[in-house]
C-alpha cells in the first residue's frame, strides 16, 4: 500500500547537496543537506499509526489486511527498507541554543526521505526521526527512544487537532534494538528501544537554516560552515519564498528587497499568531532555539514540551531550563528574540534596518491581537469587542493563579456558567469550579523548597558579600523564587483544606461578578438572547478542549508501551483525534473511577493511575515526572 507515493524532491533539486560521501559527524560547508543511510533496526514492529496525517500523502490502510499494512508500514517507516522514490538527506542548519549561538547542529537523528505529492497536488515532506547516524549526529548515536517518540507522535496529531499549525506524525515504529541512556543525567543510565516516527510538514526547514552562514560569534566563537557563501543565502530565499510563499514571489517578482521584507513580515506575523495560539491552550516547548522555530510558522521539534495544568504563569516544562529562559510567560518574547536573529541572518539580502523596523511594528501587535481574539472566544465574548476584555482575561488569569486553577478544566466549565443563574445553582457552578483548583496537598508538592538550606544561606551571604561571583554562579531571580517557595510553603503548614475553599471561592465569585456584568452587555446588544447564548456556548466548546496531552496520560501510555501494551497509546491518540468533544468510548473508563472514588489505598495506585479520567487534573504522583 506504501507503494502509492509519489516522490517529487523539489528541494534537493533545489538546494546545494553535499558531494562528500563520508560518513559519520563531520563539519559540511557550502551544502543545505547530505545524503545519508538510515540504519536497520532490529524487529521493527508499528506501535501506532495517524490515519489522518497519513492521508495527506494519499495513503489509506487496506481493510483486508491490517496486519500486512502494519508490518509494511514497520519495514519501511523504520528505515529498514528505503521506499522508491525517496533520497534520504540530513539537513544542514546552525542555531542560537538557550541564547548562544552553538554553531553547526543539523539533521543529528532525523533524515529526510523526500517530498510526496498528495491527493490534491500538494507537496509534503517525509522525515524519519530516530533512523541513525548523520554527519549532525556530533557525540550522539542518530537514535530516539520509546518515550519521547510516544510524546512527540501523541502531541503533533494533538496540536494539529486543537487547530494548532504543527508538523504531522505519520507512524510510530519501535524495536528490539537498544540505545544506552541516562534519563536524567544523574549516572543512571538505563537500555531503551530504539524508536522511529514519521515527522509529516510542507517543509522542516528553520529559522537555523539561515543561520549557517553566520561569521564566528563575538561571544562563543563558534561560525556557521558556510561562512561567506551569500550565492546559497540568495538560492534557499528563493527555494523558500517560491514554494511556500508564491504570493509574495508572484508581487514582488521584480525587487528582491521587497520581496524579502514581505516574507519576513509574513514569518513574524505566523510566529506571533503561532506563540499566541500556544497561550491561549497552555502549551510550552520547552526548547525555543532558533533552531526551532519553523520558517513557515508551526511548532516544531517535540521535545521536552508540556501542557500546563495548573496555572503558574512562571511555567517551565523542561527541566533542564535551570534558568527559565522558556518559561510559559516568556513564549511570547523569546519567539521574537528568535526572530531577530533570523533577521540577522538574512542580511545582506534583508538590511537589518528594513527587518528591525519591521518586527518593532507588526510582531508585539499581531501577537496581541491574535491573543485577545482568541481569549474572546475562550470566554464566549461573540458579540461586542471592549477595550475592558483585556483587563477582564487578566484577572481571570490571576484568580486561577491565586487559587490554583487548572487552565483547562476551568475554561471548559465556564461555558456552562449561566448570567442569570439562581442563587442554589450558582453554588453548585462555584463547588465545580473550585474543585478544579489545587488542593492544600497539591499546593505543598508546588511550594516544596528545592534547595538545601546551607546552599541557600551560602548564597544569600555570597550576595552581601560578593555580588561580581554571586552574578556568576546563582541568579538572582532564582533565589527570590527559592526564598518565596519557602514563604508560601510555610504559610500552607498553618493553612486547613477549609480555609483553602472559602478563600477560593471567595476569589472565583469576585471574579464571575465582573464576567456576569460583561456578558450582560452581550446580552443587551442582542435581539434573541437564547440565541446568543446558544451561539456563545457552541463557540466557547469548540475553542476550550476538554482533552489535552496531559504529561500523567503520556506517562501512563508510554509505561504501558514499554511492557509491550501499545493499546494505550493508540487509546489517547483517538481521543486527541477529538479535543473538544466527550468521547463516546471513553465513558466507561469515567464511570469505573468515578466509582472507586478518590480514597484508593496504595495497593492499588497502579491500577487507578490508568484508570483515572482522561479530562481530570492530574494526580499527585504526576507532580514527579520530570521531562528533561
Amino acid at each position: 500500500w506504501l507503494g502509492a507515493l509519489r516522490f517529487d524532491n523539489l528541494a534537493l533539486r533545489s538546494l546545494p547537496v553535499d558531494a562528500s560521501e563520508e560518513g559519520g559527524p563531520r563539519a559540511v560547508p557550502g551544502a543545505c543537506f547530505a545524503r545519508v543511510r538510515p540504519s536497520p533496526l532490529h524487529n521493527p514492529r508499528l506501535v501506532a499509526m495517524s490515519l489522518p496525517a497519513l492521508a495527506l500523502l494519499g495513503l489509506e490502510a487496506p481493510e483486508a489486511d491490517p496486519e500486512a499494512a502494519e508490518a509494511e508500514a514497520a519495514l519501511y517507516f523504520s528505515g529498514n527498507r528505503v521506499l522508491s522514490g525517496a533520497e534520504p538527506a540530513a539537513h544542514c542548519y546552525c542555531g542560537h541554543q538557550f541564547g548562544s549561538f552553538a554553531g553547526q547542529l543539523g539533521d543529528g537523528a532525523a533524515m529526510y526521505l523526500g517530498e510526496v505529492l498528495g491527493p490534491r497536488g500538494e507537496r509534503w515532506e517525509i522525515q524519519l526521526k530516530g533512523a541513525g547516524i548523520t554527519p549532525f549526529s556530533r557525540q550522539a548515536d542518530g537514535r530516539k527512544v520509546l518515550r519521547s517518540s510516544i510524546r512527540e507522535f501523541l502531541c503533533s496529531e494533538a496540536m494539529f487537532h486543537l487547530g494548532i499549525p504543527t508538523t504531522r506524525a505519520g507512524t510510530c515504529v519501535t524495536s528490539d534494538s537498544k540505545v544506552v541512556r541516562d534519563i536524567f543525567y544523574d549516572g543512571n543510565p538505563k537500555n531503551e528501544r530504539c524508536t522511529v516516527v514519521l515527522r509529516i510538514a510542507s517543509t522542516f526547514l528553520r529559522f537555523g537554516s539561515f543561520e549557517i552562514f553566520k561569521p564566528p560569534d563575538e561571544y562563543t566563537g563558534r561560525k556557521g560552515p558556510s561562512v561567506n557563501r551569500n550565492d546559497i543565502r540568495i538560492q534557499m530565499l528563493d527555494y523558500v519564498i517560491s514554494t511556500f510563499y508564491p504570493e509574495i514571489q508572484e508581487a514582488y517578482s521584480d525587487n528582491s528587497i521587497q520581496r524579502n521584507a514581505a516574507f519576513f513580515k509574513e514569518i513574524t506575523k505566523r510566529t506571533a499568531r503561532l506563540v499566541a495560539e500556544w497561550q491561549c491552550v497552555g502549551f510550552c516547548h520547552g526548547v525555543l532555539n532558533t533552531d526551532n522555530m519553523s520558517i513557515v510558522g508551526l511548532t516544531i521539534d517535540y521535545g521536552p514540551f508540556g501542557f500546563m495544568d495548573r496555572y503558574d504563569p512562571d511555567h517551565i516544562c523542561n527541566g533542564s531550563d535551570n534558568t527559565g529562559r522558556y518559561a510559559y510567560n516568556k513564549q511570547p518574547e523569546v519567539c521574537k528574540w528568535n526572530l531577530g536573529k533570523l533577521a540577522e541572518a538574512l542580511v545582506p539580502e534583508l538590511p537589518l534596518e528594513i527587518s528591525e523596523l519591521i518586527l518593532e511594528e507588526e510582531y508585539d501587535t499581531e501577537f496581541e491581537k491574535h491573543y485577545l481574539q482568541k481569549m474572546r472566544k475562550k470566554l464566549g465574548l461573540i458579540q461586542l469587542e471592549l477595550e475592558e476584555d483585556s483587563k477582564l482575561v487578566s484577572e481571570l488569569l490571576e484568580t486561577m493563579h491565586l487559587t490554583g486553577g487548572d487552565f483547562t478544566n476551568i475554561f471548559y466549565l465556564l461555558s456552562s456558567f449561566s448570567v442569570d443563574t439562581d442563587p442554589s445553582k450558582f453554588e453548585d457552578f462555584l463547588e465545580e469550579l473550585t474543585s478544579q483548583c489545587a488542593s492544600v496537598e497539591e499546593l505543598k508538592v508546588a511550594f516544596k523548597p528545592q534547595m538545601d538550606p546551607r546552599q541557600l544561606s551560602m548564597m544569600l551571604m555570597l550576595a552581601q558579600s560578593n555580588p561580581q561571583l554571586f552574578a556568576l554562579i546563582g541568579t538572582k531571580a532564582s533565589i527570590n523564587k527559592e526564598l518565596e517557595r519557602i514563604d508560601q510553603f510555610s504559610k500552607l503548614q498553618q493553612l486547613t483544606a477549609a480555609d483553602l475553599l472559602s478563600r477560593n471561592k471567595r476569589h472565583w465569585k469576585e471574579w464571575l461578578e465582573k464576567y456576569r456584568v460583561r456578558l450582560q452587555k452581550e446580552i443587551e446588544s442582542v435581539g434573541d438572547a437564547d440565541a446568543w447564548n446558544a451561539d456563545r456556548v457552541k463557540v466557547m466548546n469548540s475553542n476550550n478542549p476538554k482533552y489535552i496531552l496531559r504529561n500523567y496520560i503520556a506517562q501512563n501510555a508510554i509505561e504501558a508501551a514499554e511492557n509491550g501494551d501499545f493499546s494505550e497509546v493508540r487509546n489517547v491518540l483517538k481521543l486527541l483525534e477529538h479535543p473538544f468533544q466527550e468521547a463516546e468510548g471513553f465513558r466507561e473508563v469515567k464511570e469505573d473511577a468515578e466509582e472507586e472514588g478518590a480514597s484508593a489505598t496504595a495497593a492499588c495506585a497502579e491500577e487507578t493511575r490508568s484508570r483515572l479520567p482522561y479530562c481530570s487534573k492530574p494526580p499527585l504522583w504526576a507532580s514527579e515526572l520530570c521531562v528533561t
